[in-house]
């Protein structure tokens, strides 16, 4: 279930108190997820079109950023055999049970913690996605094509994600 942190950030161009129409202005915010194990594709359109209509951006933009290397943010279809597809794909470009030095944990010595999973093909399959998406608002709204939905894509075991969401525009009618 996503929950919105407690850190949320508004500045908008104020003259004596007063927000002027076409003043800009930038909102960011936080989504928490438990998520599913990868690939598993969670659909977090609806969370990012509230934030950007609490904003008050009329004309602008919205960044979607995954704060975290295997974990990807994508425009897709919402389609369930389609995400099946791609999820299968994923696994064929970077199968989790061949060799990735990356687990070799003889010889590698860098960003090590206690209980590091062997997640070399997590990373690869992040290659193929992205970290993050930037979709124009248009009156309001984000402005995504009929078909298009914005999904967090885990690659890797369940575990808690953040998703960094920021709104930069304009409000305007």
């Amino acid at each position: 279930m996503a929950n919105a942190t407690a850190l949320r950030t508004v500045n908008m161009s104020a003259v004596n108190g007063a927000v002027p129409a076409n003043a800009f202005r930038h909102v960011h915010d936080e989504l928490a997820y438990r998520t599913e194990e990868g690939p598993s594709f969670r659909d977090i359109t609806e969370e990012v079109r509230e934030i950007v209509h609490q904003s008050g951006v009329g004309f602008g933009q919205v960044s979607v950023f995954s704060q975290h290397t295997t974990a990807a943010i994508i425009l897709q279809e919402h389609e369930p055999l389609l995400l099946n597809d791609l999820r299968d794909r994923l696994i064929a470009w970077a199968p989790p049970e061949i060799y990735y030095r990356h687990n070799d944990f003889d010889i590698r010595t860098v960003n090590m913690h206690e209980n590091e999973p062997e997640n070399g093909h997590s990373h690869v399959q992040h290659m193929m996605l992205g970290t993050s998406e930037t979709i124009p608002v248009l009156s309001g709204e984000l402005h995504i094509g009929e078909y298009q939905s914005i999904f967090l894509v885990e690659l890797d075991e369940s575990r808690d994600r953040r998703v960094s969401v920021t709104v930069l525009g304009v409000t305007g009618e």
